[in-house]
């Protein structure tokens, strides 16, 4: 996961969550020396970011694994060139070493 700018800790607010405590557990095991609450917080603003259309990932060539052809339903923005992808064009969908899914536009991974 990619590491966010850091704030303060004095800048910010103490919040109460009830977490099972097999999932605090898995969380800690995930985190290794970044800690728990560190990540999160990078989950948590990852979610913020996405939803609210912020979201902008930049990878690498290096970080796809692989790619299925497909059809834009909708405007994208290739992950790795931020071409636009117009609505019902052609394009890829590429499975990143993150895990992550992510629009590609179709001549953006030829070598």
């Amino acid at each position: 996961m990619r590491t966010l700018t850091r704030t303060s800790t004095t800048e910010m607010e103490v919040t109460s969550i009830r977490l099972e405590r097999s999932l605090k557990d898995k969380l800690k095991e995930l985190s290794g020396n970044q800690g728990y609450q560190a990540l999160i917080r990078d989950i948590l603003w990852n979610y913020v970011h996405q939803k609210s259309g912020d979201y902008r990932p930049q990878f690498a060539r290096s970080d796809i694994r692989a790619t299925v052809e497909a059809t834009a339903r909708k405007d994208e923005s290739c992950a790795l060139t931020g071409k636009l992808i117009q609505e019902n064009e052609p394009m890829l969908l590429g499975f990143t070493i993150y895990g992550d899914l992510v629009p590609l536009s179709v001549n953006s991974v030829a070598e």
